[in-house]
């Protein structure tokens, strides 16, 4: 058996060219999805994603704000920032690039963006309605691997699914979407005993834990289904995820490469969150004219 990869960028593409045509329905009532971006400091990778976040947004025709801060910000700054874009009509999307310098709270920061405008779906009011099963966004990595198994036709109601990782942006949310659907979820982590065990019983296995190749042949049964979340960069420069790529693929059925697997999704989740907040607040400005 050689696993069938499966493509993120093709999957993105698809939803892309969704989110197109809904921007130019916006726009044809006189609105421009705006999603603005908060980077601190100068760190490579926030700024080369940061970088492709806008980018996407001028190709589909939305708006993107940029606002950068040197690592020395303040809290009270960054809050600031925040609340004016809060109380901005023109952004439907406030995302703040993590992680930030040590002299600031990222709860206080989170909790301070209005849920409406959460578009990385981080707010506790967000959060609770994903426990919950209520309507909110959904953070944009696990909600994009929910749309590549949907894609690929993979079943999962009934299915045993492994999350290895147990983090508020990746791990927890894809466990709760997972169950949401009828998976018998289990979650692994760095405490996990016996992780082989565990996992050699699943059908399908996220890994999120942030370990290059921690994720071996030896590990999954045959015809797992292997999502790997994981970034990482290698001595030489390369990018690896958390799964032993080479060594899983004879054995997977379905396998994401690094790159080109979960990162596309995460970014076209991001502007399908910014679109869907576009058109909510266009249906409440609907509303309130009607009343």
């Amino acid at each position: 058996m050689t696993a069938k990869l499966m493509d993120g960028k093709k999957v993105a593409q698809t939803i892309r060219e969704d989110v197109k045509r809904r921007v130019d329905q916006l726009a044809a009532s006189g609105v421009k999805p705006g999603l603005a971006v908060i980077l601190v400091g100068d760190d490579p990778a926030s700024r080369t994603y940061v970088n492709s976040k806008k980018r996407t947004c001028e190709k589909l025709g939305m708006r993107s704000d940029l606002i950068e801060y040197p690592e020395t910000v303040t809290e009270s700054e960054l809050l600031s920032a925040v609340h004016r874009l809060n109380g901005d009509p023109g952004i439907h999307g406030i995302l703040v690039q993590l992680p930030l310098p040590r002299q600031i709270d990222e709860t206080a920061i989170i909790n301070a963006i209005r849920p409406e405008k959460d578009v990385d779906g981080f707010h506790p009011i967000n959060a609770g309605r994903l426990l919950t099963g209520g309507e909110g966004f959904i953070p944009c990595t696990p909600n994009g691997i929910m749309k590549l198994l949907e894609f690929y036709g993979i079943g999962v109601e009934g299915k045993n699914a492994v999350v290895i990782g147990r983090s508020n942006i990746v791990g927890k949310p894809a466990g709760l979407l997972l169950l949401r659907k009828n998976a018998t979820v289990t979650f692994c982590h760095s405490r996990t005993e016996n992780l082989q065990e565990i996992t050699r019983q699943a059908d399908i296995i996220i890994a999120a834990a942030g370990r290059p190749g921690m994720l071996r042949g030896d590990d999954i049964k045959e015809g797992a289904v292997v999502i790997d979340v994981g970034i990482n960069r290698k001595p030489d420069g390369k990018l690896t995820g958390d799964a032993a790529f080479d060594e899983l693929e004879p054995k997977a059925s379905f396998i994401t490469p690094v790159p080109g697997g979960v990162g596309p999704m995460t970014i076209a989740m991001l502007m399908a969150n910014t679109v869907r907040s576009a058109e909510n607040s266009l249906l409440k400005d609907k509303q309130a004219e009607t009343m």
